[in-house]
């Protein structure tokens, strides 16, 4: 009861000073719904196709690594019973290899895929927060809100002003 009592004495003067210092100078907010923004950028989709490039060839290499699996797993299904005991041990061996090599082979797909998709849609993000930042000093924003709100006016949404941008600047670059 007390700490209540002296907790209303500390919080009333700040609110009243928040109050008086919201009216003596006129402060602006503003919503940026930042996966919007990434996703309907040009940039984003220059990255997507840029990592589709880059990792085809070694995802089709995949695949036909696979195919090829697949078939000497249907030859040992289909030949095995009438394979000499040397030619079922050879298959059998080249069926485990091939499977271990595959696994290993796309493992490191996964990660090296991961880790470049990161860095690019990483790079996608920070270029996204300086542009946002462009537009807030250019605009006079004092606050700039992103994720975790739960309800932003149209009139305060500058998603699509930030975009423009992105566009812009993805022109400039020459792309």
């Amino acid at each position: 009861m007390q700490c209540n009592m002296k907790c209303s004495f500390l919080v009333w003067p700040l609110v009243a000073w928040l109050v008086l210092a919201g009216s003596v100078q006129a402060q602006s907010a503003a919503f940026v719904d930042a996966t919007k923004v990434v996703e309907n950028s040009p940039q984003y989709e220059a990255v997507r196709q840029s990592l589709e490039t880059e990792f085809t060839a070694r995802d089709q290499d995949l695949v036909a690594k696979q195919r090829q699996l697949s078939k000497l797993e249907e030859k040992l299904l289909r030949d095995g019973d009438v394979m000499s005991p040397e030619e079922l041990q050879r298959l059998e061996q080249d069926i485990r290899t091939r499977r271990r090599k595959l696994s290993h082979d796309k493992e490191i797909f996964r990660e090296d895929f991961n880790l470049r998709r990161n860095d690019e849609f990483n790079k996608l993000r920070r270029q996204v927060a300086e542009v946002v930042r462009e537009v807030g000093r250019e605009e006079g924003i004092d606050l700039i809100l992103s994720e975790g709100v739960v309800y932003a006016s149209k009139k305060v949404d500058i998603s699509d002003k930030v975009l423009d941008r992105l566009e812009a600047k993805f022109k400039a670059e020459g792309r």
